[in-house]
């Protein structure tokens, strides 16, 4: 046995006890006739003490030859602290060494392990092994672990099955591009990696499983961001003979659940809006409702006044920003030179100073006199002391960038508090959205979505107005889930395929096998998916996911801990019959 108890357990009560304990080794102190050693496992630190009156000769001299991250195991006597640290649950004891063994030296690493370490993030990722070591990786990886067990153990009580779905599928044409991998045995042909396992979980119900749920990863070859990467996890979920308000209700009180048992937050029922509604008041169909500065739409009290800019727009509209009347000319433009980055795209921009006097400074004064200017405030609920902040142009465009703009601006005001947590619903998607590029509609989720039945009659005359039985779940201004109610009949899948764009062969080539079983008693079924990388990071009061994932990819998609994606030897492209033309 390599150890009796580990680094972070030993306290008081141990005093004069005889233990074993191995680690790594965070620091040493040596003040020649004194060495102190800090040992770190995932527990915790144990002081361990040296002193050269006291000590067996060859063990004190060994000890000076400890470097940092050796791999050590150690045996001796817990004593008590003479100078304590408070801030260690250890910080009452130390350990006598009376015998120490070196498992393994360590070459000094490339970075300080520490909370607050000396190593960029090129060089951590290339040393990931050596950064989950770190406290606040290590802490991440622990506190997905904590939520995922939370999730099994909700949904197990629920009678929820967790159930295994394939790696290795048929490729798709809907959803992001897939992952292929060749097949050695059926030659020139090609399996991919699953974007999700949406048509495996509507086969299980078909099945009969009634409440499924996986944990699985899913694989989506796009481009990379922040909060994105080619492989990330699923907490999948599918119910049947259920509506989407029995989905609702079971997925909310997930959420409340995790809420309440990781983080100590009761939230009342969530809120919910619809897609246009969110869209009209937030620009976007995932708002953060932490913080108000909602769209204020200014079209029936700026236009028409002389003022060619706005009258020419499709949409002129704004939002109150708090407490921000004071703002200096310079710090304006740097906000106006923030929404003409390409990045946002806006020609420019309209403010209004809301004086304490109740009195108003505009940039259009010229244009708009202050009973204009009241009521653009009233409309947008600006109070004295705000700015309102103004874009005009091509309605959904302009709405972009006023949420890109209401985003940065609750940053800079510090609104966004990653302790304050503010769930919501969107529900009412459209069913479909127009392609400009392949001049044809495309499913807004995807193609098993069921359409509102009382708007079934659009699909001919106006598809774009359809709208599903979908929903995503919001939590601070994230879509940390969503899904939606199935197709479960033949003939309304065909007919979505048709209004799609497929042929009945190519439907029946694609997804034939799903067609085929909707014919023997599919039953009423639908679910979600939550986004378990960002529904934790989110929870840690992250912005990105990569601290919570332990071995994550890069921005262009590579591992560069292992050099991965890397060629491969010629023998094995023969062996899968693939030439290579690379230009």
């Amino acid at each position: 046995m390599y150890r009796s108890n580990n680094c972070g357990e030993l306290n008081a009560s141990h005093i004069n006890t005889e233990v074993t304990l191995a680690g790594w080794v965070q620091k040493s102190r040596d003040k020649g006739f004194m060495n102190w050693v800090d040992l770190r496992d995932r527990y915790g630190i144990t002081q361990l003490i040296f002193d050269e009156g006291r000590s067996d000769k060859t063990v004190f001299e060994l000890a000076k030859t400890l470097g940092r991250e050796f791999v050590i195991q150690v045996k001796g006597k817990v004593i008590e602290r003479e100078s304590k640290n408070p801030n260690l649950p250890t910080g009452d004891i130390e350990l006598f060494v009376t015998e120490l063994t070196i498992l393994n030296a360590a070459l000094t690493p490339p970075f300080t392990i520490e909370d607050e370490t000396d190593g960029g993030e090129d060089i951590r990722m290339k040393y990931r092994y050596l950064d989950i070591r770190r406290n606040p990786v290590k802490n991440s990886l622990l506190f997905r672990h904590k939520v995922a067990m939370e999730v099994r153990k909700y949904l197990s009580d629920l009678d929820f099955c967790e159930v295994e779905t394939p790696y290795l599928i048929k490729s798709t044409p809907e959803g992001a591009r897939d992952f292929v991998v060749p097949s050695r045995m059926n030659e020139g042909q090609f399996y991919a990696l699953p974007q999700s396992p949406q048509t495996f979980k509507q086969l299980l119900m078909v099945g009969g499983m009634d409440k499924y749920f996986q944990i699985v990863k899913c694989f989506r070859d796009e481009d990379l961001r922040a909060d994105r990467q080619p492989e990330f996890t699923q907490i999948d979920c599918e119910m049947a003979f259920v509506e989407q308000e029995d989905i609702l209700n079971v997925f909310e009180g997930l959420t409340r659940h995790l809420l309440k048992e990781i983080k100590g937050v009761d939230v009342a029922k969530f809120p919910r809006i619809t897609y246009d509604y969110a869209m009209k008041t937030y620009g976007n169909d995932k708002p953060d409702i932490r913080f108000g500065m909602e769209f204020g739409e200014l079209n029936k009290v700026a236009k028409h006044k002389d003022f060619p800019v706005f009258n020419a727009a499709e949409l002129v509209v704004g939002i109150a920003a708090p407490g921000v009347g004071n703002y200096t000319r310079k710090e304006i433009d740097a906000l106006i030179e923030w929404v003409k980055r390409p990045q946002v795209g806006a020609s420019g921009m309209v403010y209004v100073k809301c004086n304490e006097d109740e009195t108003f400074k505009s940039s259009v004064d010229k244009f708009y006199d202050q009973e204009d200017l009241a009521n653009w405030a009233k409309t947008t609920g600006a109070k004295p002391g705000d700015m309102i902040f103004v874009l005009s142009g091509p309605a959904d465009k302009t709405r972009t960038q006023l949420s890109a703009l209401r985003m940065e601006l609750a940053t800079r005001l510090g609104l966004r508090i990653p302790t304050e947590f503010a769930p919501l619903w969107v529900v009412d998607f459209p069913l479909l959205e127009f392609d400009e590029e392949s001049g044809r509609y495309h499913a807004m989720h995807h193609p098993f979505t069921s359409p509102k039945p009382e708007d079934m009659h659009l699909l001919e005359t106006d598809p774009g107005k359809v709208r599903a039985n979908a929903y995503d779940m919001v939590l601070n201004g994230n879509e940390i889930g969503g899904g939606s109610i199935r197709i479960h009949d033949k003939a309304t899948q065909q007919l979505m395929f048709k209004y799609l764009g497929f042929t009945e062969d190519q439907a029946k080539e694609q997804f034939g096998f799903l067609m085929d079983a909707f014919q023997f008693g599919a039953p009423p079924h639908g679910g979600l998916a939550f986004g378990l990388d960002r529904l934790v990071a989110i929870l840690g009061g992250q912005e990105t996911i990569r601290d919570f994932i332990a071995f994550p990819k890069n921005n262009s998609g590579r591992d560069v801990m292992i050099d991965a994606p890397s060629a491969i030897d010629e023998s094995q492209l023969k062996e899968l019959h693939i030439k290579l033309n690379i230009q």
